[in-house]
């Protein structure tokens, strides 16, 4: 699957284009703001951009009202046309937000409902019941997504909800040449859809990608109906959690739990979504107690098992926090920065789409330690060592043996005699040769 061997980077695109908070109905091409960003992605060794909702909503995206249609303060769909476009002609894949699992109030069939109540040929589309009443006083009740009435949860159950949404998937595809969904809360979809989906889309592109969004529970109940791959919230947590406590034992025993070689390791073979922020959390360089670990961060995140995404502007180091609200997480940007962090893990995504070791090997850890970590990728004969230390001072990391090396991110050949030298916050990609 092309996904396996690629660097995904996340948009939100009203946040990102500066489009105003709740829908003014004014149609402006704010999306072509992304053709100025090719060159920074195409930089970054980006082969996907993923983008979080674009279609057109009440106010943040997520509460769809009509999903055939591109959200007007983002332009039109000519406009983003022409965006994915510009990213498929080099070589960029376009991967979209898909909001399954409710809509908006604005939507044109609980609008509807609203109108002729009993009447409506769409009363079954939602969770409705007309004995009760909501927070907005409609006069009926219905299932909001986690207890948020402007979402209203949509009946997956109901073969007319399923049999529109893959005709809007179909609309995606052969309008914008689409190459895959990320299916936001994926944990509330049933199975049944999602198989139907997958076989859908199977039938629609052979090498169309789903992944699942996932912050709990077993990931392969999603993979096995049909999913190729889900948000790894494990890790992410593990990622910033184990800098800021000096404790690389948590992300190192939490990635051999996932991918290592014993027989009970849950999801070896399987290439999980990786990331070390997105638009829902506080950003990476705002949760480290040591931003200089953003350096060692990155490479771990990158050379461990995976798909790694990156969050527009955390690659220059952007912060933000949760607890300043949605708007401070989702920012508008006038344009790409270019910094130390930036070239940093520009030559770690190089590294990454080049080897396939770092792409679908085995994992092993070699030798784990409070504040540094090697590990090791395996693949039809091919060996990268990642090495890191997220202390200030400089150290040497067991290697357990003495080998000729290609250092992927300087490009020289070196002699690794039983350690691995690093500077402080260092890392290193190291393939055996």
């Amino acid at each position: 699957m092309w996904a396996d061997e690629t660097v995904f980077y996340q948009i939100y695109p009203l946040g990102f284009c500066g489009a105003p908070a709740q829908n003014d109905g004014v149609t402006v091409p704010r999306i072509r703001k992304v053709l100025d960003w090719i060159d920074h992605l195409k930089r970054l060794s980006v082969g996907a951009v993923y983008f979080s909702p674009v279609f057109d909503s009440d106010a943040h995206g997520y509460d769809t009202r009509d999903y055939r249609t591109l959200d007007c303060r983002l332009g039109t769909n000519e406009d983003f046309k022409a965006v994915a476009d510009a990213l498929h002609e080099n070589g960029i894949r376009v991967v979209l937000d898909g909001v399954f699992n409710h809509v908006g109030r604005g939507f044109f069939a609980f609008r509807d409902v609203q109108e002729k109540r009993w009447d409506s040929p769409y009363r079954d589309w939602f969770h409705t019941n007309f004995d009760g009443n909501s927070p907005y006083n409609d006069g009926f009740w219905y299932e909001g997504w986690e207890g948020h009435y402007e979402l209203v949860k949509l009946n997956l159950q109901n073969p007319a909800v399923v049999d529109y949404l893959l005709d809007c998937v179909t609309g995606w595809v052969r309008e914008f040449g689409v190459d895959g969904l990320r299916l936001d809360v994926a944990y509330l979809l049933p199975d049944s859809f999602l198989r139907r989906l997958r076989q859908h889309c199977d039938w629609l592109k052979p090498d169309f990608w789903l992944c699942g969004e996932m912050i709990h529970g077993d990931y392969n109940r999603v993979l096995n109906a049909g999913l190729h791959s889900v948000t790894n919230y494990e890790c992410y947590k593990g990622l910033y959690s184990a800098f800021n406590s000096m404790n690389l034992f948590e992300i190192a025993h939490s990635l051999a739990r996932q991918f290592g070689p014993e027989p009970w390791t849950l999801y070896k073979g399987k290439n999980l979504l990786s990331f070390a922020d997105n638009h829902d959390v506080t950003r990476v360089a705002s949760i480290l107690n040591d931003e200089r670990q953003l350096f060692p961060l990155y490479a771990l995140l990158f050379a461990m098992p995976g798909v790694p995404c990156l969050y527009y502007g955390s690659e220059w180091g952007t912060k933000a926090k949760k607890s300043d609200g949605d708007p401070a997480l989702r920012p508008c940007f006038e344009r790409p920065e270019e910094n130390e962090l930036t070239a940093h893990i520009a030559k770690l995504a190089a590294a990454k789409r080049a080897s396939r070791a770092l792409q679908y090997g085995d994992y092993r850890n070699v030798t784990i330690q409070n504040k540094n970590l090697l590990f090791a990728r395996e693949k039809d004969g091919e060996t990268v060592y990642c090495a890191v230390n997220a202390e200030s001072a400089p150290c040497a990391v067991d290697a357990r043996g003495s080998f000729d090396a290609e250092d992927l991110l300087t490009g020289e050949r070196v002699r690794i005699d039983g350690r691995v030298e690093l500077a402080p916050y260092g890392a290193r990609l190291l393939r055996r040769v």
